[in-house]
């Protein structure tokens, strides 16, 4: 066959040659071949003609009707669906290897006669107009903190025009890591861009009775900063394009740079934040000259942050736990029948009493969780043992394995009543003297005598040595120092 780039040489040498026999030749084609494609003046690939006619029956043409009925009404039909529905009502007509025959025919169809398909509409960005947000999970890069995983997510900000990013570590999509992202990216950044830009954030937008609305958290924050609001419209996260990219090359980047560094494993959180920071960096350092276009456009910041907690009074109940976020905490009893002022962070809780600040406990992630602490409990668990074995967060009671072993242990030699009061003695001993003590007491007692409390403290007073007496030398005193030092202020008073 003539390929095009023979004709181009053939013409070409038809210049230059002195016979049309030497140029075909020349050009690797037989003469009578090159008179022909000489004399039309045509490519090979212009000449050649469009076949229209089929070179064998389709075997849907008799059914071909109804099956575009069935697109029309419905075009989310596949190919395969409408298939398998012809071979079960028409058996032995159709074999497996006409499957590909409907699909052409179907994805022809689509192209002719289908529905409109989604646009996507490329937009221009411009310098310092806006910068979105996202939150990113981190769980599948297997990052771990003193061999522990650290399950957590980064809130990543990217400008759009300059691709510029930041990110900081959080755990939930809460409206506090929302506000502590953002204000440290903007103060990162050093400037305001004119408007931000986040996907149907629960945190940011009303959840049920106004879903165009934003909460009035998120627009207090967003006109601190002098900033306009703009959400994506649901279901449609190629709205916030940048960020959705930027998270998808962001991670692969830390997978990257983790393999680099050949361990995911960090000593702590702040060596983790480092680890980020660093990254960030190296990444921007390519965006460097359209960021000092945007830089040049961006609007001061306010003169300081604002705050990003959430201010809730609640009232303790009988239980001796406060209910906050649809999250269940324990408080010292004493408080019981009291309200306290919570201030809700993105990672702690402040409890304040009579203003003064009397607790701080970690927060929940999620909903319908509890965090209760056997010590705010085990002074009254001790008064009413029986209310122990039913106990709704009983669980909660056994600081570690070895306690729940020698409950387990004890209940097996004695009644529920009798077990309780002695593992409730010990547990105390936890409260009061040391987690790590009893702990390490009970594990010398499994297995090798009788668990009981008395067992217990025994351990505990042999492992504490008596504590020595400390001697206190007292050099003696010459008074002839306070001589020279009047002699020398009498001298100076002369002088």
């Amino acid at each position: 066959m003539v390929t095009d780039q023979q004709v181009r040489r053939l013409l070409k040498l038809m210049q230059t040659e002195m016979t049309q026999a030497v140029a075909a030749a020349k050009s690797g084609m037989d003469e009578k071949t090159a008179r022909k494609y000489s004399k039309a003046g045509w490519l090979p690939s212009e000449l050649k003609k469009e076949r229209t006619w089929q070179t064998r029956s389709d075997p849907f043409d008799g059914f071909w009707d109804e099956l575009r009925g069935n697109l029309a009404a419905n075009p989310g039909f596949e190919a395969k669906t409408l298939f398998d529905d012809l071979q079960r009502r028409f058996p032995g007509h159709f074999s497996d290897g006409q499957l590909r025959t409907l699909q052409r025919r179907v994805k022809c169809w689509r192209a002719l006669e289908g529905p409109s398909q989604e646009i996507f509409f490329p937009q221009q960005h411009h310098p310092g107009q806006r910068a979105q947000s996202d939150y990113t999970h981190m769980g599948e890069l297997g990052i771990t903190i003193a061999k522990e995983p650290f399950d957590h997510l980064v809130y990543h900000f990217v400008l759009t025009y300059s691709n510029w990013e930041t990110g900081s570590i959080c755990f939930s999509e809460s409206f506090e890591s929302l506000s502590d992202g953002l204000q440290a990216a903007l103060w990162e950044l050093g400037g305001v861009p004119h408007s931000h830009q986040t996907d149907r954030l629960t945190a940011a937008v009303q959840k049920s009775l106004h879903p165009d609305e934003f909460t009035q958290r998120y627009q207090a924050l967003l006109n601190h900063y002098g900033l306009i609001g703009c959400k994506t419209q649901p279901a449609s996260p190629n709205e916030n394009g940048d960020v959705e990219q930027r998270n998808h090359r962001f991670k692969r980047a830390v997978q990257q740079a983790l393999l680099l560094r050949g361990n995911p494993d960090f000593t702590t959180r702040d060596e983790y934040k480092l680890f980020l920071k660093k990254l960030f960096i190296q990444l921007n350092s390519g965006r460097r000259e359209r960021f000092l276009e945007e830089q040049k456009v961006l609007r001061p910041l306010p003169h300081q942050h604002i705050e990003s907690c959430k201010r809730l009074s609640v009232s303790v109940g009988q239980g001796s736990t406060i209910r906050v976020n649809h999250n269940v905490y324990s408080v010292e009893s004493r408080l019981i029948g009291e309200t306290v002022q919570v201030q809700l962070f993105a990672e702690h809780l402040d409890l304040f009493y009579a203003q003064k600040c009397v607790d701080t406990l970690p927060r929940l992630r999620g909903e319908k969780r509890h965090l209760i602490n056997y010590r705010h409990m085990i002074d009254q668990l001790e008064r009413k043992p029986g209310a122990f074995e039913n106990y709704r967060y009983r669980e909660e009671m056994f600081p570690g394995s070895y306690f729940r072993l020698a409950y387990d242990e004890l209940k097996e030699r004695h009644t529920p009543q009798k077990a309780a009061k002695e593992y409730l003695e010990i547990l105390r001993m936890a409260a009061m003297d040391s987690e790590a003590a009893v702990t390490a007491a009970l594990y010398s007692l499994c297995g090798r005598q009788s668990i009981t409390a008395e067992a217990v403290k025994e351990i505990l007073h042999a492992r504490q040595p008596p504590v020595a007496v400390t001697e206190v030398s007292i050099t003696k005193v010459d008074l002839a120092m306070y001589d020279i030092l009047l002699l020398n202020g009498e001298v100076s008073y002369a002088s």
